[in-house]
């Protein structure tokens, strides 16, 4: 919001000479005038925060929707397991991100590569940034944890965890957000000081690249590093299907990361009380808000959908699972451009989207790579998907408006190849970058017996084994002959003749 103009008793009192005592009316007037625009400005505050904060809520929530999207996608005896680490990537994030991350993100002034101010939250609040600027990157930190969880599930140490979600939240993710987010950044295309990168700075609105490829990339390393899991493949290379347990929790897990990121996308404004100066006294940022969460959606409806006929043409059947990644996918791409971009474009991100992900997929079975949740091909490749399509898709005025008049746009919107190469240069970066510090810890952390559970554990499930016992009771079709002590559920059968209930039979293993 602009500021309200000031008030001089000086200049005033000579507007008041008709009055008897013209100054003492002059400085009544001027602080009954101060006093109603301090309101105005403490009331600005008071909205942006309180929007910030909101939008904070909903993308911590997305801590919710990865639990249960995890839980569904792994085998019964490994429930719990996932959604521990889930609960750990939050709590151990959210104490690395306060004593270091959120000082090597925004701590400025600083250089290009990394901020290094308020450790630990010192001299916060400030007139740059206030507490809800830190809980709402804490959230964003966490969600880049919880990607890099679901390509590791089923097979990885409990102090793995522990160690790398520590180290990616307060340090290899809090760096690329400087890079990309700072005032200070040397990509940043909001960088006050110093060039821009070819003159337009790498535009990532909301992450596509700093959260998703960030997850994505330390994900595939950890998948690589570990290997898959004991049967994915058989001997002589070809894929063996290990379904997750629940097809209800991957929609229930979906249908809330979908729902958290209309705090994730739009919420990256991180005001809404600003006018954009234009005739239109009805447009301003609470537009381009709506707008966002507009593009956001058609960019995951389409994709969601592409997905579900792309996937009856390939395998002949319908699958909610298949459907959900897609739409996650389309949500990841659009991430990146979602402010800057008509409705129209997302829906083109949206149906590339649902390809990229179907073709990663095909490449990591070739390869004999093993990811439970296709966490890397998702997030890493729809990631890098959105911000080329930014550099492609991007529209002028919106450029203009959320950063800064005259930057480039996109390549096929007229607005040159400066912004697209930055893209690029963005992708490659990041890559490098999540490289040289993820994969080197995953082998060390392999070379010291950290890593990986061993063969037993694996088999009877890291429920059981290492957390005491299952989250529920189950019935594992690819279990021992042998099942563990305790009650097992088996199949309800009817009898033969009858399908009454009454002649239901319920086995139990004890």
């Amino acid at each position: 919001m602009a500021s309200l103009p000031s008030c001089s008793a000086a200049e005033l009192t000579p507007l008041l000479g008709f009055a008897a005592n013209a100054t003492a009316a002059a400085d009544y007037i001027c602080d009954r005038f101060t006093a109603t625009s301090d309101k105005f400005t403490n009331t600005t505050y008071a909205i942006d925060n309180t929007y910030l904060l909101f939008s904070a809520y909903l993308v911590f929530a997305m801590q919710l929707g990865f639990a249960m999207l995890c839980a569904g996608s792994v085998r019964a005896k490994n429930t719990m397991n996932i959604m521990l680490t889930n609960v750990l990537d939050a709590a151990a994030g959210g104490l690395s991100y306060y004593i270091f991350g959120f000082a090597f993100a925004f701590g400025g002034p600083s250089n290009g590569f990394i901020g290094k101010h308020n450790f630990g939250l010192k001299s916060i609040p400030s007139d740059v940034y206030d507490y809800s600027f830190f809980l709402y990157q804490w959230a964003f930190s966490i969600a880049a944890a919880g990607i890099t969880s679901g390509s590791i599930a089923e097979r990885t140490q409990f102090v793995a965890y522990l160690i790398y979600s520590s180290f990616l939240t307060g340090f290899v993710y809090p760096i690329v957000s400087h890079w990309v987010w700072s005032s200070d950044g040397w990509a940043s295309a909001s960088r006050t000081s110093g060039s821009l990168l070819l003159g337009s700075g790498a535009i990532d609105f909301a992450g596509s690249g700093v959260v998703h490829m960030v997850g994505g990339i330390a994900g595939l390393w950890g998948a690589l590093i570990e290997g898959p899991r004991i049967g994915r493949f058989d001997r002589s290379g070809r894929s063996v299907a290990l379904r997750g347990h629940s097809a209800s929790l991957v929609v229930l897990g979906s249908f809330l990361l979908w729902f958290g990121w209309y705090g994730f996308n739009p919420g990256s404004f991180l005001t809404i009380s600003k006018s954009y100066n234009t005739s239109d006294i009805f447009y301003g940022q609470w537009s381009a808000v709506g707008r966002t969460a507009v593009t956001t959606t058609l960019a995951g409806c389409t994709a969601g959908l592409t997905t579900l006929f792309s996937k009856r043409l390939l395998v002949g059947h319908w699958n909610v699972t298949d459907v959900c990644n897609g739409l996650l996918g389309g949500l990841a791409a659009i991430t990146s451009g979602c402010a800057v971009v008509e409705p129209w474009a997302a829906i083109v991100c949206g149906f590339v989207a649902a390809w990229v992900l179907i073709g990663f997929n095909k490449l990591a079975e070739k390869f004999n790579y093993d990811d439970p949740l296709e966490a890397a091909q998702l997030h890493g490749g729809c990631g890098a998907w959105g911000l080329l399509f930014t550099g492609l898709f991007a529209k002028k005025q919106y450029v203009h408006e959320v950063y800064a008049p005259g930057r480039p746009y996109g390549l096929f919107m007229g607005g040159g190849g400066k912004l697209f190469a930055a893209q690029i240069i963005q992708i490659l970066v990041i890559v490098g970058w999540v490289s040289a510090t993820m994969a080197p810890l995953f082998y060390l952390l392999k070379k010291l017996n950290l890593l990986r559970v061993s063969k037993e554990d694996e088999m009877a499930g890291m429920d059981l084994t290492r957390h005491g016992g299952f989250a529920y009771v189950y019935h594992d079709e690819d279990g021992s002959v042998h099942p563990p002590p305790g009650f097992m559920m088996g199949k309800v059968e009817p009898t033969s003749g009858s399908p009454s209930p009454l002649h239901n039979t319920t086995n139990v293993v004890v």
